[in-house]
């Protein structure tokens, strides 16, 4: 009756789905195929470090993401963003599996001439046309990609630099399309409107903080509508064009919350005001994950990481009381004994930097300087963020710019200055000395640093890049409590900081991730495992030889589980599904109800088998009944040894009735040095029933010679009573309920799945095992996987 009332509601909101319909009244395509066909749903936080992270999640300022990990088998992982850490970086490599793509998010493009940003849509563009031609797997291939830098291949890339834009159905909606979009939406808008209000209130009180600290009125200003576009509306945007996707089913799906990180630059990573946006972002992630869930097109899996962290920063300019360009005038001015001019772009404005301020006030040999001097004698600087490259107007040896990147670091007390050396390496210049690299990256960068053993490659690869300067200035190293950045900001990435290199990801723990040895992932790893999840391009897993549980416990983990013929809540026949709320338990021994085995309403697939293949563990299978070629029973999977003691069919049915036939199978199980006799049953719906297949149970052929010999039993499975029943009664008379065991915990509700409100699914031990825990999963998997939940028990074995 409850599964029923269960499809009438499903089939209600399908009906109602506003994701739905938008999808029909704009014309998107459809991605037909299997329910169950993996679809992946990536959402990245960007600038959003580990640490800052771990703070929110303590401070209560992302509770889905923590209910994630308490209740829904998500775990947390360490990344090595590489380098440079910043967007199209990372993105280069998780897309298109490509290292240091771009040097940093600016620097001086040859094919331009000039200084570009990764935001420019040509230059965005180019470069993946770059990563294009050296991949053949583009990550984002036939998905769509929402706020990134680069499309990834995305058939619909929205938002993204690279485009610049909405793509697909949007371009072409008629304006009738477009007003019942926002129709249909219309409690969206209604909440992009209150959140408006809600940030603009916020954003004033920041103004006016910032102007009373003597910021720029200007700019403080600017910021306003900035942050309110960025942190409300392309935020909801990004969750109304995910959900039509999903519902469409598009295979994958990738997001880009960048609201963090534009903050945190701002005022920045530990600010309230970076923290604030993360609320809103979590509550973004839980409406994707909620639809993700639903999706009748495809089984969608929702991985949340971040691209980079970012860390606290104090500006060249506030440090040394002058700017970065004046330190490096003075520095060539050592060199050349002449006044060389910097030629700075920052957007459309061409700032020229002098040793003794405005040029006209410069003389050579007492003449003063012409246009075509400070033409001649330009040198560009693209400084963005922790990083600086220097593009001299002429080539140098590595003998001058040795005196140039000593006097930098000297003189004006930049933290690293790198350059090539006269044998061909890279050398770093300090204050203390000169380091070769990658050789004494420890000495620069402390032994200490989580990802010392990368950081001296990528270093290289990002001094290397053809469009790398002939100097590279970073703004840290060891011993620094602050970054340096060398552009007005209060947060900072792309540099070598812990906190800038050390993004996280948040990932179901079943996940398949690649072995590389290492305690953290770097971003093209994070790529490999996305495409294994997809089966575009399956990497080797290692079998799993070793039970789940840790053996030195000496503890056994018990599972019994009616799956329901695999088929979910939701109407999808998922034996993955069913083997993954299993696998996430992490038991020993598997006690399954209601498994088919030929029948065409499951796809005449051997389900015991095929989910005894998944979990890589053995089984014996009974079934119950037989209707020609088609099977039904039970089983009993477990990677321990284990031999059929006994199988059979139960009493209670009479001949002609419709009522099921019932069985149990009885198995040995070696732990420990010990036989553990398990016995899994399926009981029938009636009293009477019960009472007759409890007695046949309780006797000598069955549970009576185990219990007699003070064997350990353990006795579990569907036996469709409630506690306090006769037939329960009959049963704790001559053995203990597993969950009445444990002082100060409730015994679990495991029927119905969606609302637990009965105690069918039992556990029964006697004296020569004792209970450790207890547990029943309640993730959005299990709840929807089948009409009950499993019942977990851990055992020590007496």
């Amino acid at each position: 009756m409850i599964v029923r009332v269960e499809k009438v509601v499903k089939k209600f909101r399908r009906l109602v789905c506003r994701s739905r319909w938008l999808a029909k009244i704009l014309g998107f395509p459809l991605d037909e195929g299997s329910a169950t066909r993996p679809g992946l749903i990536m959402i990245q936080i960007d600038g959003l470090s580990q640490y800052e992270f771990r703070k929110a999640l303590y401070k209560g300022e992302l509770p889905f993401l923590k209910r994630l990990i308490d209740r829904e088998n998500y775990q947390e992982h360490s990344h090595y963003s590489g380098l440079p850490a910043c967007t199209p970086a990372v993105q280069g490599e998780i897309f298109y599996g490509v290292k240091t793509i771009v040097p940093a998010f600016a620097f001086r493009d040859p094919d331009h001439k000039r200084v570009v940003r990764m935001y420019e849509p040509a230059i965005a563009a180019g470069y993946e046309q770059r990563l294009d031609e050296q991949c053949d797997e583009p990550l984002l291939k036939g998905g769509s990609g929402y706020c990134n830098i680069f499309t990834g291949g995305a058939a619909e890339p929205h938002f993204c630099a690279a485009t610049m834009g909405v793509k697909s159905a949007l371009e072409a909606a008629n304006p009738f399309a477009l007003a019942l979009l926002i129709i249909t939406n219309f409690a969206s808008v209604l909440r992009i409107i209150a959140l408006v209000f809600i940030e603009l209130g916020v954003s004033i009180v920041d103004f006016i903080s910032g102007v009373s600290r003597g910021r720029n009125f200007l700019k403080e200003l600017k910021f306003i509508p900035t942050r309110i576009g960025i942190c409300i509306v392309l935020r909801e945007l990004l969750v109304i064009g995910a959900k039509i996707d999903m519902e469409r089913g598009l295979p994958i799906v990738h997001l880009n919350f960048i609201g963090f990180d534009e903050q945190s630059h701002r005022r920045g990573p530990t600010s309230a005001f970076a923290h604030w946006t993360l609320k809103g972002i979590d509550y973004a992630i839980k409406r994707v994950w909620q639809a993700a869930h639903i999706s009748p097109r495809r089984q969608y899996d929702v991985w949340i990481y971040s691209d980079h962290g970012q860390c606290i920063a104090k500006s060249f300019l506030k440090t040394r009381g002058y700017p970065v360009e004046d330190a490096i005038n003075q520095s060539f001015a050592k060199l050349e004994q002449k006044v060389p001019l910097i030629k700075m772009l920052s957007g459309k404005d061409v700032q020229r930097c002098c040793l003794m301020g405005s040029h006209k006030e410069i003389t050579k040999h007492g003449h003063e300087f012409t246009d075509a001097d400070l033409e001649e004698a330009k040198l560009e600087v693209a400084d963005l963020g922790p990083v600086a490259f220097i593009y001299p107007d002429r080539k140098y040896s590595p003998v001058e710019l040795t005196i140039v990147a000593q006097a930098l670091a000297t003189d004006h007390r930049i933290p690293v200055v790198v350059t090539e050396g006269e044998d061909g390496t890279m050398q770093a210049i300090t204050a203390e000395g000169i380091y070769k690299l990658p050789d004494q990256i420890e000495e620069l960068f402390g032994a200490e640093h989580p990802f010392v053993a990368d950081i001296g490659e990528d270093l290289l690869g990002l001094c290397g890049h053809p469009n790398a300067g002939a100097l590279v200035l970073l703004g840290w190293r060891k011993g620094m409590a602050e970054s340096m950045t060398f552009v007005p900001e209060n947060g900072s990435h792309a540099g070598l900081t812990h906190e800038e290199t050390n993004p996280f990801s948040l990932l179901p723990k079943d996940t398949q991730l690649p072995d590389n040895g290492k305690q953290y992932l770097r971003p093209g790893e994070l790529r490999l495992a996305a495409l294994h999840f997809l089966k575009r391009k399956l990497f080797k897993t290692t079998p799993r030889s070793a039970p789940f549980t840790n053996t030195e416990q000496k503890t056994l983990k018990v599972m019994t589980y009616n799956v329901h013929s695999c088929i979910g809540l939701d109407g999808k026949l998922d034996l993955a599904r069913i083997s993954r709320v299993i696998a996430q338990a992490e038991p020993d021994v598997v006690c399954l109800q209601e498994l088919d085995l030929l029948r065409v309403r499951s796809g005449k697939d051997d389900q015991a088998q095929l989910i005894a293949e998944l979990l890589e563990m053995n089984y014996h299978f009974h079934p119950a009944m037989h209707m020609e070629e088609e099977q039904y029973g039970d089983a009993i999977l477990t990677h321990l040894p284990m031999r059929t003691v006994k199988t059979g069919v139960l009493p209670g049915v009479i001949p002609g009735s419709k009522r099921e036939p019932r069985g149990a199978l009885w198995v040995s199980v070696s732990f420990d040095g010990k036989e553990v006799q398990i016995i899994n049953t399926h009981l029938g719906l009636s009293a009477s029933e019960q009472q007759l297949q409890i007695q046949a149970l309780l006797g000598d052929e069955w549970l009576g010679s185990a219990l007699n010999e003070k064997a350990p039993v353990i006795f579990c499975g569907d036996f469709n009573f409630h506690p306090g029943s006769r037939p329960y009664r009959r049963v704790v008379g001559r053995m203990k309920d597993a969950q009445l065991q444990l002082a100060n915990q409730k015994p679990k509700n495991t029927f119905y799945s969606r609302f637990p409100l009965f105690r069918i699914d039992h556990i029964f031990i006697n004296e020569q095992v004792e209970v450790v825990a207890i547990d029943v999963p309640k993730s959005r998997t299990a709840k929807n996987a089948s009409d009950h939940l499993p019942l977990m028990a851990e055992f020590r074995i007496i």
